[in-house]
């Protein structure tokens, strides 16, 4: 899903990557918006909405969060610096809300999970971080029941025009 797009078929501001798997994974307690320390072609690579984080994580490394094994992909317009496609990225955050964050995964044994990669009003790329516990696999087949029913009973609402 992308956000609005402009002529060239880049993004001005919107989702640029979402992480659906990780919304279905884990359990989401708390989010917050950090913003992410990028280069210039990782920025246009990212506007036009090719990068993925279904497989990416937050961790803590010398007292900061950053964000590892997102992917996004060279920039093919003509630039001349490269950059590793996979290279761990430093997530910007106010100093409170990352003692608070690390705490609650060192405490709770919950994870940092980004959700999704997206362009604010002024353009700024920023990441949104859930701190999440991970479900089992009942809670896992219990979402995807209710789910189902949800978009059932919509269907049949729909249809008939009474509701349930």
């Amino acid at each position: 899903m992308a956000g609005k797009k402009t002529k060239s078929g880049m993004i001005s501001h919107g989702m640029a990557a979402q992480n659906r798997k990780g919304r279905f994974d884990y359990t989401i307690l708390e989010t917050t918006e950090a913003g992410i320390v990028l280069k210039g072609p990782e920025v246009k690579s990212l506007r036009l909405g090719r990068a993925t984080i279904t497989e990416a994580y937050a961790a803590e490394r010398d007292g900061e969060i950053w964000l590892f094994n997102s992917y996004i992909p060279e920039y093919q317009g003509g630039v001349l610096s490269r950059f590793e496609p996979r290279a761990p990225r430093k997530l910007l955050m106010h100093r409170k809300q990352i003692v608070h964050f690390l705490g609650a995964v060192s405490r709770a044994g919950a994870s940092l999970v980004p959700l999704d990669i997206h362009f604010n009003d002024r353009g700024m790329a920023k990441v949104t971080l859930g701190l999440g516990q991970g479900r089992r696999k009942e809670d896992k087949r219990h979402a995807i029941a209710e789910r189902d029913w949800k978009r059932d009973k919509a269907r049949l609402v729909r249809n008939s025009g009474k509701e349930f």
